[in-house]
This record gives structure tokens, sequence and C-alpha cells, in this order.
């Protein structure tokens, strides 16, 4: 009988790489595009290092007549307060849900939808286009660590990242390889991440 000696496996979380979140979208963070070259210079060089590659995006209904993804949009002639509500971004139908042009696709194994109607900041919100959810996804393939890049460090990586130790796997967010929005709330994210376990 043979004993594995099998490292751990690995899974690749990039989180909401779209044309929305990095520079000239409706919220596009500062240094975006250049974390989504250097994600995609990471895939070039380790794609093979992951049994699992998931992308997420969010994926928003069309406000039209009104619709605010359960309050996730400032309601109309309402301003956003940039904490629960934000300005349309990332409807479903439209170019700002497209992965930005930087982030090479072709490597990724899974691809999640996240708020569809509803806020939604973690990957763990989303799902495949099949209905598996990113914590069926990586158990299925018996992922044990999960590695997190992408866009926002003080938001959806954060939420990514918290979802990942509460489901049981050992995390680690990529240095360099992620961008927040503002210095101060990306400072207490990542204290707020190693707190809970995550490796930044």
């Amino acid at each position: 009988m043979s004993i594995s000696n099998a490292g751990p496996t690995r899974a690749l979380i990039v989180v909401d790489v779209q044309n929305d979140f990095v520079e000239g979208g409706s919220l596009g963070v500062t240094g975006g595009r250049d974390v989504a070259t250097r994600i995609s210079e990471h895939l070039a060089a380790h794609a093979d290092d992951y049994a699992v590659i998931a992308a997420s995006r969010d994926w928003h209904h069309d406000p039209v007549d009104g619709d605010t993804n359960s309050g996730h949009f400032a309601a109309p002639g309402e301003e956003p307060d940039y904490n629960t509500t934000w300005p349309v971004h990332c409807v479903s139908d439209g170019p700002g849900s497209d992965y930005a042009p930087e982030l090479m696709t072709d490597a990724i194994t899974h691809h999640l939808q996240k708020g569809q109607g509803v806020p939604a900041y973690s990957a763990f919100e989303g799902v495949t286009d099949d209905g598996a959810t990113l914590a069926d996804v990586l158990r299925t393939a018996g992922v044990t660590d999960v590695e997190i890049t992408g866009i926002a460090t003080d938001y959806c990586v954060r939420a990514t990242a918290l979802d990942a130790r509460r489901e049981g796997f050992a995390v680690r967010v990529l240095d360099g390889l992620h961008v927040g929005v503002a210095p101060e709330t990306s400072a207490a994210a990542v204290a707020e991440m190693v707190e809970a376990g995550v490796v930044v």
C-alpha cells in the first residue's frame, strides 16, 4: 500500500477583474489595469500549479424601471454612500461586467457570477453557469489551500478571503496581485484578514 506524499491542493481565485472596476469604469480603482496585467503574468507562469482557477464577476440586473438590485445601487435620484449603496456597475448585459482586457482568461477553469439582483461581495456568493457554488467547486476538486487575487482589497477581496477561512480553507492573498480603493480601508481590511488567519 502506498502512502501519498502529495502536498496541498491549491486553487487560485481571481476576484472581480472587470471593466467597471479598473480605470475608466463606473467604479474604477487606480491600479486596476496594472493588477490585471500582473495576474495574467502570474497565470502564464503558474497556471499548472492549481487544481482550480476560478474567477468571479459582479453580475447585476439592469436598473431599468428602478431595479436597485435589492438596494445595492443607489435609488434613482439619490447619491450613493459608497458603503452599502453604489453607482450602477457591472450590469450583466453591458460592457462593464466583462473581464478587463488585460486579464488573460484562457486558464480560468470556472467562471462565477454574483450579485444577481442582490448585494454580493464575496466570490463564495457566486455560482457557475450550472449553479455550483465556489465552495462546491473547490471541495469537489479536493482543494485545501486557496490563493486570492483581484479587486478590491478592501471590499470583494476581503469578503472572499474571510469566507474562504470560514469554509475551512488555508488562505493566502498574493502580494502585488490585488489593489484597494483607499489606503485606510485597505489597511483595515488587511488587518482583519490577518486576524482571521489569512496570510497577506
